[in-house]
Protein backbone atom coordinates (compact mmCIF):
# COMPACT_ATOMS: atom_id res chain seq x y z
CA UNK A 1 0.00 0.00 0.00
CA UNK A 2 1.18 3.30 -0.66
CA UNK A 3 0.88 6.27 1.96
CA UNK A 4 0.00 9.35 0.85
CA UNK A 5 1.74 11.94 2.48
CA UNK A 6 -0.25 15.64 2.41
CA UNK A 7 2.14 19.10 2.72
CA UNK A 8 1.74 21.44 5.37
CA UNK A 9 -0.22 23.76 2.54
CA UNK A 10 -2.21 20.39 1.92
CA UNK A 11 -3.44 19.49 5.43
CA UNK A 12 -3.95 23.51 6.10
CA UNK A 13 -6.08 24.08 3.12
CA UNK A 14 -7.99 20.59 3.87
CA UNK A 15 -8.46 21.87 7.79
CA UNK A 16 -10.13 25.28 6.16
CA UNK A 17 -12.33 23.89 4.26
CA UNK A 18 -13.57 21.49 7.13
CA UNK A 19 -14.21 24.62 9.12
CA UNK A 20 -15.41 26.69 6.52
CA UNK A 21 -17.99 23.86 5.32
CA UNK A 22 -18.74 23.62 9.62
CA UNK A 23 -19.09 26.93 9.73
CA UNK A 24 -21.92 27.05 7.29
CA UNK A 25 -24.65 25.03 8.99
CA UNK A 26 -27.25 27.14 10.22
CA UNK A 27 -29.03 25.71 12.64
CA UNK A 28 -31.99 28.14 13.81
CA UNK A 29 -34.06 27.01 17.40
CA UNK A 30 -37.05 28.10 18.12
CA UNK A 31 -36.67 31.11 20.74
CA UNK A 32 -39.71 32.72 19.44
CA UNK A 33 -43.37 32.73 19.78
CA UNK A 34 -45.41 31.60 16.91
CA UNK A 35 -48.40 32.18 17.95
CA UNK A 36 -49.55 35.72 18.66
CA UNK A 37 -49.59 36.04 22.91
CA UNK A 38 -52.76 37.42 24.49
CA UNK A 39 -53.06 38.99 27.47
CA UNK A 40 -55.28 38.17 30.08
CA UNK A 41 -58.58 39.42 30.39
CA UNK A 42 -59.77 41.98 33.43
CA UNK A 43 -61.78 38.97 35.10
CA UNK A 44 -59.13 36.49 35.09
CA UNK A 45 -56.34 38.77 36.58
CA UNK A 46 -58.32 39.72 38.93
CA UNK A 47 -59.56 36.25 39.95
CA UNK A 48 -55.72 35.31 40.21
CA UNK A 49 -54.92 38.41 41.87
CA UNK A 50 -57.64 38.00 44.56
CA UNK A 51 -59.09 41.55 43.86
CA UNK A 52 -62.68 42.49 44.23
CA UNK A 53 -62.70 44.79 41.12
CA UNK A 54 -61.48 44.15 37.38
CA UNK A 55 -60.87 47.77 37.16
CA UNK A 56 -57.44 48.53 37.48
CA UNK A 57 -56.72 45.43 34.86
CA UNK A 58 -58.81 47.05 31.98
CA UNK A 59 -56.54 50.06 31.45
CA UNK A 60 -58.80 51.08 27.98
CA UNK A 61 -61.91 51.51 30.19
CA UNK A 62 -62.12 54.85 32.34
CA UNK A 63 -65.44 54.53 34.54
Amino acid sequence: MKKIKLSRFGMTILVFLFAFSISNCHVQMGTHQSYKAKKLPPGQAKKINGDQSAKNYAPGHNK
